[in-house]
């Protein structure tokens, strides 16, 4: 959607600083991007009630190191 906007210069130099993108187009829509990302996630932890994870890293990293093996033979390296 092509929109205009004004937005103040010192933001925009910031925005391009932390951003590391040469268009404002796609600087804009990191900072868009993260905001709405915050935002769900601010929402997510203000639902009530706990998660109970349980987490196998060493399982997770067996599984990724048996996926590269694998690969790797597929593409003959």
């Amino acid at each position: 959607m092509r929109t205009t906007l004004d937005i103040p210069d010192n933001l925009l130099k910031e925005l391009f600083k932390y951003s590391q993108v040469k268009s404002k187009t796609k600087a804009v829509s990191i900072a868009i991007e993260d905001f709405i990302k915050r935002k769900r996630l601010e929402r997510l932890a203000s639902l009530p009630g706990t998660v109970a994870v349980e987490y196998d890293w060493e399982k997770e990293e067996q599984r990724e190191l048996e996926s590269e093996t694998h690969e790797h033979k597929e593409h003959g390296k």
